[in-house]
């Protein structure tokens, strides 16, 4: 199911581009327009999920298939073994700017504490 107003359901759909770097049966990656890192991809389900603080037990596989492609994106960009960093954001305090659960893919550069 998707969201017309969501620009990630619109981005799954073909209606907005963006640069692909990883597509499975679930999932989609592609790089952030403003990327924090050298290394900034976002992976988001093909079905339309608020955010994290929505999912429900019925929805871990969607989460495990998620946490798979970051792991694939992160070899294929270089730093499954140097490290990267994974970001869910819940909220307007955590700057959620787009109401579609993604993971950000970090990495590139050694990250700091606390992250910001």
């Amino acid at each position: 199911m998707a969201d017309s107003d969501c620009l990630f359901c619109r981005i799954l759909n073909g209606d907005v581009p963006s640069t692909e770097v990883l597509s499975t049966t679930g999932t989609y990656a592609f790089r952030d327009v403003n990327p924090a890192a050298p290394v900034h991809v976002l992976v988001v389900p093909r079905i339309h999920i608020p955010h994290a603080g929505a999912l429900r037990a019925e929805d871990a596989l969607v989460l495990a298939e998620m946490f798979s492609t970051a792991r694939d994106v992160a070899a294929s960009e270089g730093v499954l073994e140097s490290g990267y960093r994974l970001v869910l954001n819940v909220g307007d305090d955590a700057l959620n700017s787009v109401p579609h659960l993604h993971l950000h893919v970090l990495g590139g550069r050694r990250m700091g504490w606390p992250p910001g």
